[in-house]
């Protein structure tokens, strides 16, 4: 017995020129915007400690925008990055990440 083909349908969305909400959707979202939130049933939601937010970490799906940039460096740091192997722009980000992590942290 021959398997049915499975229908695959894919949709593009333009952030820029979003798909019109429903007069439905726009009701519910009226509806939503008068409500405050002290009428919000959160007796789903877990509490979430203070211990709990100082430990949490972002998803591991999280990947932060790249920009494109040039950048000077000194020879000696350009070849002591790529003495490392491959993958030097990596790790010139997880420096800098670091460093700002550890500014930030400091004016905190």
């Amino acid at each position: 017995m021959r398997k049915k083909k499975e229908r695959i349908v894919s949709f593009r969305i333009d952030p820029v020129k979003p798909v019109p909400l429903t007069p439905k959707e726009k009701r519910e979202l009226a509806a939503l915007a008068k409500m405050s939130d002290t009428d919000i049933d959160y007796s789903d939601i877990p509490p979430l400690s203070a211990a709990l937010l100082q430990t949490a970490v972002r998803g591991g799906l999280y990947r932060p925008v790249k920009r494109q940039m040039t950048v000077r460096l000194d020879a000696d740091i350009l070849a002591w990055l790529k003495s490392q192997g491959k993958g030097h722009h990596g790790r010139l980000n997880q420096i800098l990440r670091a460093a700002m992590l550890d500014d930030l942290r400091s004016h905190a």
